[in-house]
């Protein structure tokens, strides 16, 4: 793993590169294409891995395994639609706590399970809140044209202070309390650094696709590779790459569907987060399921 998170060091001081040589407009192409193609691939094999998870006594057939899968993405689209505040007040709690489980698993030890899960979310939320508050104006807008609500810039900057109250408060006590802890937070504050950076001066767009990507999707999928198959090497990866074309080709016909019916940006940004999120819902209670019942741990 350690390979993959400087992979993912190197890839972010790419895209801060990136965003001082190119226009916002071209930042955008570039997310969406990154999104589409690592982002969305991570999160294609989630059928597969539900059968790596379940023991034999509790395999199901596929089709029982592919429709519950699809109804429980059909219940978030359902949510979206009737209730968008509430499904997007959802989507970041879930999306934020799927952010920090990834990338804080394996790194606290001699913590009870309850504790790791808040600070997972609270660490999930404070990099989704840096992005928010260095991006204030975008995320109104998406806000509005998702649930037609708009909120305040001053709603974003309270909701940041809480966080990193809550943040300092727990890293302080896992700090002062766990020797183990003391050297892996110094180099988790330089990345929320090199994050904050990122997103002050990329487009909201990109800023998401530099996490989502490089630090979310990249490790995941070595995550999934390594837990399904045992090993990450050429011949894992290309058979799991294999078996997620088919989910993946259907998500993005499904997302070009959209493009070509809400080619308004406003619209279609609003319509992107939502399939975004209506995917990350099954997903992410599955990922969950995978750490828990993890056999093999990567070096």
């Amino acid at each position: 793993m350690t390979k993959i998170y400087n992979l993912s060091i190197v890839l972010s001081f790419l895209g801060l590169w990136i965003s001082s040589m190119v226009s916002g407009k071209l930042e955008i192409i570039f997310g969406f294409i990154l999104i589409f193609s690592f982002g969305i691939l991570h999160g294609s094999n989630d059928i597969l891995l539900i059968n790596s998870i379940t023991t034999k006594k509790e395999k199901y057939s596929f089709f029982k395994v592919l429709v519950t899968y699809l109804l429980t993405v059909l219940s978030a689209v359902i949510i979206f639609y009737f209730f968008p505040l509430v499904g997007l007040i959802l989507f970041i709690m879930l999306s934020a706590y799927h952010f920090g489980e990834q990338h804080w698993e394996g790194k606290l030890s001699n913590i009870s399970k309850i504790v790791k899960d808040i600070y997972y979310l609270i660490y999930g939320l404070l990099l989704l809140h840096l992005l928010f508050i260095l991006n204030t104006d975008d995320v109104i807008e998406v806000v509005f044209s998702i649930s037609g609500y708009t909120i305040s810039k001053d709603l974003i900057i309270y909701s940041f202070a809480f966080n990193c109250f809550v943040f300092i408060s727990l890293t302080t006590f896992f700090f002062l309390k766990f020797s183990s802890f003391q050297k892996t937070i110094i180099i988790e504050l330089f990345l929320l650094l090199i994050f904050a950076i990122i997103f002050k001066v990329s487009t909201l767009i990109w800023g998401f696709t530099i996490y989502f990507v490089f630090w979310h999707s990249i490790p995941s999928l070595f995550e999934q590779v390594t837990f399904i198959y045992g090993a990450f090497n050429k011949k894992n990866v290309s058979s799991y790459c294999l078996k997620a074309i088919p989910y993946w080709l259907l998500s993005l016909i499904g997302i070009l569907i959209v493009y070509f019916i809400f080619k308004e940006e406003k619209i279609f940004y609003a319509i992107f987060f939502s399939f975004i999120a209506a995917v990350t819902f099954p997903h992410a209670l599955i990922i969950n399921k995978m750490f828990i019942n993890k056999k093999t741990q990567p070096k």
